[in-house]
């Protein structure tokens, strides 16, 4: 009973991710018009299939036994950390807000560890400095790249000439990075849905990875729909440049994140990107201002808060040290 229960938690964990997940993959393409819904869809499906069975191990290792020693993970546990970062993750998805799966899945573990007084300190002092600095040069990277870009002025005139004369071409790019950027999704996050299972010794890091994939499409299919939409049209209308800057930045940083084998927060590096180029348009005063900015950052904060805490009482309640 306890092993169906394990591996229904992974699956809904995994659907919970594609819905989250799908945003800072396809909603540059969807935003600006490239795509229809049902296609980012598929090809986020399959891309992720092959990003996971490409990349995907390093970061599965990483968390089955890289923060919480091996031998304090036994089904019963792996449940625990399923369970609260699925509900942290699925009250992201009520709100629209794609939410990032490493955060809570760490923050699961995280818990996990306080309660058994065992936490592998020294991952963290790699980890943390890559998750404070990558989504700073996203932002970064994307608002040195558009900045030169917009607003057209006499010295880029000949970049949009070009631009325009081989529009399709440049549509056909967009949706090939997106596609990009849903394999760079397969390297890293499936492995937070295996992490806790391969760490119980319940299924090998390769069985699992090719077994949670395709619920990744299932979950893009069912929770994505809306998520796609926040950042596709929400914060800034994206268009053809746009979608090719943000992807090709974010999905790049993902996948040396992935070759490190660092649980990595994809959707922070995409929304920096989208709210650098909100910064340009707009200006940073009213991007900060932003509803959809404002509560993402509360999402952002409260959300692996909330998995460590949810994971931790469980453990109280349910397992013995």
């Amino acid at each position: 009973m306890k092993y169906t229960l394990l591996f229904l938690a992974a699956m809904f964990f995994a659907m919970n991710m594609g819905g989250s997940g799908i945003a800072p993959t396809f909603s540059a393409a969807y935003g600006g018009g490239l795509i229809k819904k049902k296609y980012a869809i598929l090809l986020f499906s399959v891309f992720v299939l092959l990003g996971a069975a490409t990349l995907g191990r390093g970061v599965v290792k990483t968390l089955s036994q890289g923060i919480l020693p091996k031998e304090f993970i036994n089904p019963e546990v792996a449940l625990v950390i399923l369970v609260s970062a699925t509900s942290s993750l699925f009250l992201a998805n009520l709100l629209a807000i794609p939410e990032s799966t490493s955060m809570v899945t760490v923050g699961a573990i995280v818990g996990a560890g306080l309660y058994f007084r065992h936490i592998q300190l020294k991952t963290f002092l790699w980890l943390v400095p890559l998750w404070i600095s990558f989504p700073v040069v996203s932002f970064l990277i994307t608002f040195w790249l558009y900045r030169y870009l917009y607003p057209p002025h006499n010295g880029n005139l000949w970049l949009y000439q070009k631009i325009f004369s081989h529009e399709k071409k440049l549509r056909a790019l967009a949706i090939v990075i997106s596609c990009y950027g849903a394999f760079a999704v397969g390297t890293n996050n499936v492995a937070n849905a295996i992490g806790p299972l391969a760490g119980a010794g319940v299924i090998s890091a390769d069985a699992g990875l090719v077994v949670l994939a395709p619920l990744f499409g299932a979950g893009a299919f069912i929770f994505g729909k809306h998520n796609i939409e926040t950042f596709g049209k929400e914060i800034v209308p994206l268009g053809l440049i746009t979608s090719n800057i943000i992807c090709l930045v974010t999905a790049t940083l993902l996948i040396i994140a992935s070759s490190f084998g660092a649980p990595f927060p994809y959707v922070q590096l995409n929304a920096l990107s989208v709210f650098a180029i909100s910064c340009i348009k707009n200006g940073h005063r009213v991007t900060l201002s932003h509803h959809i900015t404002k509560r993402t950052f509360m999402v952002w904060t409260l959300t692996p808060l909330l998995s460590i805490i949810v994971s931790y009482f469980l453990l109280c309640l349910f397992v013995r040290r």
